[in-house]
């Protein structure tokens, strides 16, 4: 058995790595000592800046489109991305999507994208990522970028809710299993983070007043990706089933808390 601890990863792969989180755990990685494959679902440039970045700390990249809703093809990118890789010890599922509708009112439509998209293709996604890393025979280090709607609902996120609380369950039985072959499994769940799925491109969160974080701001993209970078350290070797829940305290304001919460009356006795 591949001891995780003497694990010591030269290639990744981030789903959504034009933007945001995705973008900035591809760097991380590259600046990690990592060549990184990265996908993109709409936006082919965003994906290419991204690239020319990781190129620019000398590591190789390379960009492939992925749209996780497209159940069949999703195995075909990651044997893609393998391949000019020369395979894969680190896998990031960030891809994803969301919506805010109150459950009387979603459609079976929305609900099967939203479904699909971030749970149907995470699982065709990971697993297809674990089975290289079997035959390989060296470890491996999966990580799923779920939510803190992984751990608490939040009113109007239905489909959402149940694809993370379900992402988050499949994380836990692959760590079980996964173990044996040096594998380890992990998610991670943030907050209120400043990037263009919350509408905040280029914005500097330290800006934002929220007075329902106890840290009183939204976080940045940089902060999950070091987390998710740590994951696939040496030192991360011993953490498996596990969800690190990146939030600046929100989760500990209750599922109604963050933007939800306009005063900070509550911080005084």
């Amino acid at each position: 058995m591949p001891d995780p601890s003497e694990f010591s990863p030269t290639r990744a792969v981030v789903t959504a790595g034009d933007s945001g989180i995705g973008r900035a755990t591809a760097v991380a990685l590259a600046l990690a000592g990592m060549d990184v494959g990265l996908t993109w679902h709409t936006d082919q440039e965003g994906a290419e800046q991204t690239a020319e970045e990781i190129r620019g700390h000398g590591r190789q990249a390379h960009v492939a489109r992925l749209d996780t809703s497209e159940i069949e093809t999703c195995r075909d990118v990651v044997d893609d991305l393998a391949d000019r890789l020369g395979g894969i010890d680190v896998f990031v599922n960030n891809a994803g999507t969301g919506d805010s509708t109150p459950f009387l009112d979603v459609t079976l439509e929305a609900w099967r994208h939203v479904v699909a998209t971030d749970l149907d293709g995470a699982f065709v996604c990971l697993q297809r990522a674990a089975r290289h890393m079997v035959q390989a025979g060296r470890g491996g280090r999966l990580v799923a970028v779920t939510s803190v709607h992984e751990h608490q609902p939040r009113v109007g996120s239905s489909a959402y809710d149940a694809a993370k609380h379900g992402l988050g369950g499949l994380v836990k039985t692959m760590a079980i299993e996964l173990g044996r072959h040096g594998i380890t499994v992990n998610s991670v769940a943030p907050g209120e983070i400043a990037t263009p799925m919350t509408g905040q491109t280029d914005t500097d969160p330290r800006e934002e007043d929220r007075p329902g974080v106890p840290l009183g701001r939204p976080g940045h993209a940089w902060e999950i990706a070091d987390t998710i970078a740590f994951l696939a350290t040496r030192g991360a070797g011993y953490i498996t089933g596990a969800s690190l829940v990146v939030d600046g305290g929100m989760l500990q304001m209750g599922p109604q808390g963050g933007s939800h919460i306009t005063s900070h009356d509550w911080r005084e006795v």
